[in-house]
């Protein structure tokens, strides 16, 4: 949650339950939250745009509405969710950004960011992920 903006700001309360996260993807996360997440992994707009599957205009009205959709949000924390994942493994968010934009070979030679549009690709994601966190290569 504090790649999104933090429990509280996101949320409400300091110590959100699982419940309560469903509940505030299913209402919408703030636009700020994939601001907090853009600026924290260097991704550019179209990046973002590809990995929620909404073209760029669709976007631009979702800052005007300072709100993302409940299918928006939840691809958003799908993403946050893997790319601090990725930070906490690599050492830094710089490293997880670029492992994130990296061809992978085990997965098919696409970089994470283009499969994880997908709960599946996510998943193949998480897997890579958990290859490299007990050193497989892969």
């Amino acid at each position: 949650m504090n790649l999104l903006g933090g429990p509280r700001s996101v949320v409400g309360r300091a110590e959100p339950s699982p419940r309560d996260v469903r509940d505030r993807i299913r209402q919408g996360l703030p636009y700020r939250s994939l601001d907090l997440v853009r600026e924290r992994f260097h991704l550019s707009l179209l990046e973002a745009a590809a990995v929620l599957r909404v073209p760029i205009r669709t976007l631009a009205r979702r800052r005007i509405e300072k709100k993302l959709a409940s299918d928006e949000s939840d691809r958003l924390y799908r993403l946050a969710r893997i790319a601090a994942h990725a930070a906490r493994l690599l050492g830094t968010d710089d490293q997880a950004a670029g492992w994130l934009r990296r061809p992978n070979r085990s997965l098919g030679g696409e970089s994470p960011l283009e499969v994880l549009d997908t709960d599946i690709g996510a998943r193949e994601v998480e897997d890579a992920l958990g290859r490299l966190e007990h050193g497989l290569v892969g």
